[in-house]
């Protein structure tokens, strides 16, 4: 049984590679690994070790606490989170509505923000 850090890890690695729209087999060449081995990680069915880690940021572009950020978060109930799907950033396509998101010229995509602030306090 994977331990939920390990899996958390995983996921945010999974999260993070979709969002650059990187495929696993580019991550495993520029991490030096054979992209099975990335398959694995993103599940949580390996551990990933700290220099693993820091050569997966390298290449992902991100800092090493990336992988541990809403770690402390996942056991608490919030009603909030309640209206959101328990694995967001496994879900394709959220990921690519935030990739079309940031697609967007900045004064227009907060302009959008404010939108979809508005109607969420709407609902």
């Amino acid at each position: 049984m994977a331990h939920p850090v390990d899996t958390h890890v995983g996921k945010r690695i999974r999260h993070r590679r979709w969002l650059i729209g990187m495929t696993q087999q580019q991550l495993a060449e520029k991490v030096g690994i054979k992209f099975q081995q990335i398959q694995k990680y993103e599940t949580g069915a390996n551990r990933v070790s700290a220099s693993r880690l820091w050569d997966i940021s390298d290449a992902l572009d991100v800092n090493v606490s990336f992988f541990f950020e809403g770690l402390q978060d996942e056991d608490k109930t919030v009603v909030e989170k309640a209206r959101v799907p328990a694995d967001l950033m496994g879900d394709k396509e959220a990921l690519d509505l935030v990739r079309s998101y940031y697609a967007i010229p900045e004064n227009q995509r907060r302009r959008l923000f404010e939108l979809a602030r508005v109607l969420s306090d709407v609902a």
